[in-house]
């Protein structure tokens, strides 16, 4: 399969005492400045829902990019080195945790 879609993943966990800033902050200004790049064509965010039993990182970030080269010039882009010092300068004490990032290429689709 030539040009896979690639999934970036990225769990984190906040302290529930800075959820509240931590979610306007990825939502207004984290996520805005990632897609200002060609690269990224979306990013979808999840909280985990209530039912989970086991130790897992409340949100998951999934950045969903065209192919692998897609990804790689996102990760070394212009964008991405502006929104990394606006974290640093946003997070300077108290932060949440990047648990794990991880990439995913396809290996099949089946239709609905």
């Amino acid at each position: 399969m030539q040009n896979k879609p690639v999934l970036y993943l990225v769990g984190t966990l906040c302290p529930p005492e800075l959820e509240d800033k931590f979610n306007k902050w990825y939502d207004s200004t984290h996520v805005p400045l990632l897609l200002k790049s060609k690269w990224c064509n979306r990013v979808t965010r999840y909280k985990i829902a209530p039912v989970t039993e086991d130790d897992y990182p409340e949100y998951l970030a999934i950045y969903e990019f065209t192919d692998l080269q897609s990804y790689s010039e996102w990760r070394s882009s212009s964008e991405m080195e502006d929104a990394r010092t606006e974290m640093a300068d946003t997070w300077k004490e108290k932060t949440f945790e990047i648990k794990w990032r991880v990439i995913y290429e396809p290996l099949a689709t089946w239709p609905a």
